[in-house]
């Protein structure tokens, strides 16, 4: 920096000052002409721009109340369509429930008729017993010329080969050996090569020959797929027969006391074809194990049932030669003698393994479970009945494999813990069977809601389980796909959950709630709205006469034994709606009438199964009325019936394949005595007789007294 750069810096600077003062004073001295008017203009943007704003204030305002405006005409405008489609649906539900109404009472009004009518006509014919005519029934719609003309003759050769195979099919052996006696035309189609694809010999077992049974396996080796010989005590030349069957594939020789490694020997060597095989409690050790792989390579089912003979080694022989890999079913019940390397020999044997049963297993453990899944990976069905020392660990164990049904009876050991992840370690499962499990609580039941594919649910004797365990199961997905529902001496359950039951398990099938004490009239009202229901059990509970099954047409089994308040009105009501029925059990049931067993005798005409055991009031009127009504019945019971004679029950069973038949007192657990009187009401008396005794000798000793 030199001075002169440095004079004209300063001078330089000094006179832009004194041009910028200059500049300000000369606009501050000297005022502009025109300063109204720019005046006028700012003033006049000014208003413009509050007018603008006003204008925009006003119509944000405006826009605000137009839309709140047409929100609340859309609100009342949607109000207005919910409440007329309300009316409509009110007006269209009423017209249905009016139409409905009259439909039912239409079709009550031609059920009552028709059930009159039938009554009538089988009162008729009851009159006429000197008579050998037919008894025909309404159903039958049989013409009047048949009646008159009698049976015509027809021959059954003259039927499509397809038909005589089936009718001939339902015969037993000794049947068909009958039918083949008649004339030379049944002869030959007893003789039809498919009629001996199977041959049953364990129902013929008490009156069979050796000699005969070489006979008919000679004469049909070619045909025969199937043999059964359960339980027959045979020479050991007659199981050598079995060899002639070349192609044989399922035999069962369970339960026969002279089966022998070496007949077991001649069969596996001349039958390779074997799929099924049942050798359940017989005497058969290792030798026959090293069999199985040899000559069965096709195996796929297997049974050593309560064999205790062979050991863990002959487990180890199922891996030999070809092995039995393409096994897919093995029963090991009662054969304690398995220890936990013997399964471990399974799992390496036979890693395909999908339906496993191990009932009455005592010695079996958690152990002895986990060494099977760690390589049978396939498992999808396990039975475990009788096998008390099984856990929720085994239950863990078992989650590496896709299991869809399960089966635990008689463990104190399960509990809630097992279920708390089944939906994600089981979801595919179906079958929960869960039988007397006392550890299993209301947990459990909120635990299985989730299962999607859940079908069948047996808790019987689970007897922690309540109505709030069952209504949380009841709001899951798992009950509108519950088709089997088994809640039997669960006797904190009661009317509480009933109606969500009836609400959601609309495709139910079979329920059962035996014993259900707490189960009343109340209940059993919402059980009635479930339409779906074939087969029911409500034994053992509160109830009385209640007309549960006027909407139930589809019913076939029902079990209402020991409600001692029923009476005649509900046989009449099962015999006006469920002709269908099929079983039906009113044992216990002291009010029951000839009269109503008359109805059900007209009515019910497919009756398989009937039980009136404890129906003190039944006479021998009662079996003369199901002889001509229950033409299909096969099994009666009717212990305890002390009205009915001997002679008519000795007449009866020659004609039902099954009768228990007593005509002694009902025992003390019936609750009521020969008369029909309550046990617990005749005690409750007594008590109040005491004690009413007892106040009066108090007075009067007072009265002494005094």
């Amino acid at each position: 920096m030199t001075p002169e750069l440095m004079i004209r810096a300063c001078t330089f600077y000094t006179g832009r000052l004194l041009k910028t003062h200059f500049h300000t004073w000369r606009e501050i001295a000297i005022p502009p002409t025109n300063e109204d008017e720019l005046l006028a203009e700012k003033m006049e943007a000014a208003i413009v721009y509050a007018n603008f704003r006003l204008k925009k204030h006003v119509l944000h305002h405006w826009h605000s109340y137009v839309k709140n405006r047409k929100e609340q005409l859309r609100d009342a405008l949607l109000r207005i369509q919910r409440m007329f489609h309300c009316y409509k649906m009110i007006v269209t539900l009423n017209k249905w429930r009016d139409r409905a109404r009259h439909k039912f009472k239409k079709r009550e009004d031609e059920l009552m008729l028709k059930h009159e009518l039938q009554l009538q006509k089988f009162s008729k014919l009851k009159f006429k017993t000197s008579s050998k005519e037919e008894y025909f029934f309404p159903e039958q719609f049989v013409s009047e010329g048949f009646l008159v003309g009698g049976i015509p003759e027809f021959d059954i050769s003259q039927l499509p080969k397809r038909a005589i195979l089936q009718i001939f099919s339902y015969l037993s052996l000794r049947d068909l050996v009958i039918c083949g006696q008649v004339n030379r035309s049944w002869l030959l189609m007893t003789q039809m090569g498919s009629l001996w694809n199977g041959i049953d010999f364990s129902a013929v077992k008490n009156i069979i020959t050796d000699k005969y049974i070489v006979s008919i396996l000679q004469r049909w080796r070619l045909n025969v797929l199937r043999l059964n010989f359960r339980g027959c005590a045979l020479r050991l030349k007659t199981l050598r027969s079995v060899s002639f069957c070349k192609n044989l594939q399922e035999l069962n020789v369970s339960d026969c006391p002279t089966l022998t490694d070496e007949s077991m020997r001649y069969i596996s060597e001349s039958c390779p074809g074997v799929l099924y095989l049942n050798l359940s409690n017989t005497i058969i050790t290792n030798r026959t194990m090293r069999l199985l792989p040899r000559y069965f390579y096709n195996l796929q089912n297997l049974s050593l049932a309560y064999c205790r003979k062979f050991t863990d080694k002959g487990l180890q022989y199922l891996n030999l030669g070809n092995g039995c890999h393409k096994l897919i079913y093995l029963d090991l019940s009662g054969c304690t003698q398995i220890s936990v390397q013997g399964f471990r020999n399974i799992a390496n044997s036979c890693s395909g393994i999908m339906h496993l049963t191990i009932n009455d297993m005592p010695t079996l453990t958690d152990n002895c479970v986990k060494a099977l899944v760690d390589k049978c990976h396939r498992i999808s069905s396990v039975v475990l009945i009788g096998a008390p020392h099984i856990s929720d660990s085994a239950f863990k164990a078992l989650s590496g494999c896709d299991i869809k049904k399960i089966r635990f009876e008689g463990n104190k050991r399960i509990t809630d813990a097992c279920f708390k992840l089944i939906d994600k370690s089981y979801p595919n499962i179906s079958h929960i069977y869960m039988v007397d499990c006392k550890g299993i609580t209301d947990g459990s039941l909120k635990s299985l809601s989730p299962l999607k594919h859940l079908t069948v649910l047996n808790l019987a004797n689970c007897v922690r389980i309540g109505d709030t365990g069952l209504k949380q199961f009841l709001d899951g997905p798992a009950s509108t796909k519950i088709r089997e529902l088994n809640l039997s001496n669960c006797i904190h359950l009661g009317d509480a959950s009933m109606a969500k039951l009836s609400e959601r398990c609309y495709n139910l099938n079979y329920l059962n709630l035996r014993n259900c004490e707490h189960l009343t009239d109340l209940g059993v009202e919402f059980i009635a709205n479930i339409f779906s229901l074939v087969s029911v059990d409500l034994s053992g509970t509160d109830i009385s006469n209640e007309v549960f099954c006027k909407g139930s047409l589809t019913l076939e089994h029902l079990d209402v034994s020991y409600c001692p308040q029923l009476s005649d009105i509900i046989i009449k009501a099962l015999a006006i709606y469920c002709i269908n029925l099929t079983s039906l059990s009113v044992a216990g049931c002291p009010k029951i009438t000839d009269s109503a067993m008359e109805m059900l005798s007209a009515k019910c005409h497919y009756l398989h199964i009937l039980d009136v055991s404890g129906c003190i009031l039944l006479t021998d009127q009662m079996l003369e009325n199901l002889e001509m009504g229950c033409r299909q019945l096969r099994i009666l019971k009717m212990q305890y019936c002390r009205l009915i004679s001997k002679e008519a029950a000795i007449r009866m069973s020659s004609i039902v394949q099954h009768q228990e038949y007593s005509a002694s007192n009902p025992p003390l657990w019936f609750g009521y005595d020969s008369e029909g009187k309550s046990l617990r009401e005749k005690q409750n008396t007594s008590l109040k007789n005491s004690e009413l005794t007892a106040k009066e000798s108090t007075y009067n000793n007072e009265e002494e007294a005094v």
